[in-house]
């Protein structure tokens, strides 16, 4: 387990591990199976296949790899070199159809599953707008394979190849894996070979089938996921239905997911004192980063028991490492802050919580939603509404060397899925030195302006810069808002569920027959029309109980 090597993370104490744990079948091994015509989905897969059908076609999940070279690129040699891949990665080739409600995954062969390789021809001024325009295009995954390819020239100014994928297909590890194997099909084909890399052990239809296997079913008290539920049952107790932000406006019924970035940088000597900070407490980077936003969090108004959500690798057997798929899953670490703690102290909790989540990280997070059935509202995520990450930059390129210089970067998909999501990247040098981190806090338009986070960007970029100044000092005695943050962090959106258990009854009325509602209500209101999505208790009061 991941708090084993905490506990002792030396040479030494990692072979102690090593021969305690000889011998010992923690699971059922993965290998390769017969999986005949077609296989189910992974727990992840199932829970964004749902999604897709529930909203119908959208980009909410769209994942746009960008390839940025400056000449010299041969793109019939690239094609070929997709291809390759393609045929190397199954999940790249695989579509999802659905029979009796229950949907399914098939994979195509390598010569009909191929996505067409569309060429366009552009100007480098042209070229951002239409990258981006491309990389919104929804999916439909009950129609459309999930991948497509564009690639866009520039004549002698360059070229940009965007792999545009559905979430169902892949995650931020498989991206990294794509660019690699990619790279090495285009150095292998530019010498007029196929590339020559060994067969993977798995593929993702083999990984589905083992992780429905190994998990067992939730009804079983002596299976595996019985066994961290109890965990979860225990770590969750009490957690917030929804944390207190700092709102511009109430959440909406039915949130449109668009959403807007602030990017932020970090330097190289705070990064520096914050890797010195968690090698002094026996944490990660993340763990301290973490701390860092519950203090800004609760600081601007969200309470002492901080819930963020956070994307784990989910790569839980070595046979998956060089796979391409959605393997990601999500936990939910709490920290608390109550109390007049140290920095130290916080950072303490910090660390227990997320060793102790990481040891049962095998519970897919849609099951455990089901599970313990928090409050449903189409309003706010379930269990928590900000996320947070911590990757670090890496992506091999080197089998396009030459006259040009490749460069892997992200592009805006105007999406949010969550009210803030912050993420950062780990920059280092050559000899591993910290050189910066770059941040980026994705934000739903719905609730937020701009200038708000703006704002809670400044709290956590000062507290950041207090950590590394000392960690053995009461976070309230250093960490104080100004009157501007006070103001800018102050919420004025109010909650956007009804408060009381009568009120949610009559606004569960007002979708199903909106044209006959809206009359009744304005005639209640005694007005002459009523939009389908007003707040009808900010308008009316509480007298429309009446309705009842």
């Amino acid at each position: 387990g991941l708090r084993d090597f905490f506990g002792d993370p030396t040479v030494a104490g990692v072979d102690r591990l090593v021969a305690r744990g000889r011998g010992v079948v923690a699971r059922a091994e993965l290998v390769p199976v017969d999986r005949g015509a077609s296989s189910p989905l992974s727990y992840a897969q199932r829970r964004l296949w749902f999604l897709n059908r529930l909203e119908g076609v959208s980009s909410t999940y769209n994942v746009p790899v960008v390839v940025r070279f400056d000449a010299g690129i041969d793109a019939a040699t690239l094609e070929t070199a997709l291809s390759d891949v393609v045929e190397r990665h199954e999940i790249l080739r695989t579509v999802y159809g659905e029979e009796a409600g229950e949907p399914y995954q098939e994979v195509l062969d390598s010569s009909g599953g191929c996505p067409e390789f569309e060429r366009v021809e552009c100007s480098i001024d042209e070229v951002d707008a239409l990258v981006e325009e491309f990389a919104r295009t929804p999916f439909d995954l009950a129609a459309d394979r999930p991948v497509r390819v564009r690639y866009f020239a520039c004549g002698t100014q360059g070229s940009v190849l965007v792999l545009l994928m559905h979430h169902i297909a892949t995650d931020g590890w498989s991206e990294g894996v794509l660019v690699r194997d990619l790279s090495a099909a285009y150095a292998a084909r530019s010498t007029g070979q196929p590339p020559g890399w060994e067969s993977l052990p798995v593929q993702y239809a083999d990984y589905a089938l083992w992780q429905n296997d190994v998990l067992g079913s939730p009804d079983d008290p002596n299976g595996l996921l019985s066994q961290h539920f109890d965990f979860w049952e225990r770590a969750l107790d009490g957690v917030p239905e929804v944390l207190e932000l700092p709102l511009d406006r109430p959440r909406p019924e039915n949130p449109s997911h668009r959403g807007e970035s602030i990017r932020f940088e970090v330097d190289a000597d705070l990064h520096a004192g914050l890797a010195r900070v968690a090698k002094e407490h026996g944490c990660t980077l993340f763990m301290v980063v973490q701390a860092a936003l519950a203090i800004a969090l609760s600081k601007a108004g969200a309470g002492e028991d901080i819930p963020l959500g956070t994307p784990v690798a989910g790569r839980t057997d070595p046979a998956l490492d060089d796979l391409v798929g959605f393997f990601i899953n999500t936990l939910v670490l709490r920290t608390d802050v109550a109390g007049e703690k140290t920095f130290a102290e916080i950072l303490e909790g910090v660390r227990e919580t997320d060793l102790a989540a990481f040891d049962h990280q095998d519970v897919p997070f849609d099951l455990l939603v089901e599970e313990f059935n928090p409050e449903r509202s189409t309003s706010h995520h379930p269990l928590f509404q900000v996320t947070l990450a911590l990757n670090t930059a890496f992506a091999d390129t080197s089998g396009f060397e030459g006259a040009w210089a490749p460069e892997v970067t992200t592009v805006a998909t105007g999406v949010a899925k969550f009210d803030l999501a912050v993420g950062f990247v780990e920059y280092r040098d050559g000899g591993g030195v910290p050189a910066g981190l770059g941040g980026v806090v994705d934000f739903a338009v719905d609730v937020f302006d701009a200038a708000t986070v703006s704002a809670l960007v400044a709290v956590l970029e000062r507290i950041l810069r207090e950590m590394v100044g000392g960690t053995a000092v009461a976070v309230d005695s250093v960490v104080r808002l100004t009157d501007g943050e006070r103001a800018a962090l102050t919420n004025r959106g109010g909650r956007a569920v009804p408060e009381r258990a009568e009120e949610a009854a009559v606004s569960a009325l007002v979708t199903p027959r909106q044209e006959i509602l809206c009359g009744l209500f304005a005639q209640l209101l005694g007005r002459e029309s009523v939009e389908p999505g007003e707040n009808f208790f900010r308008a009316g009061g509480n007298s429309l109980l009446a309705l009842r």
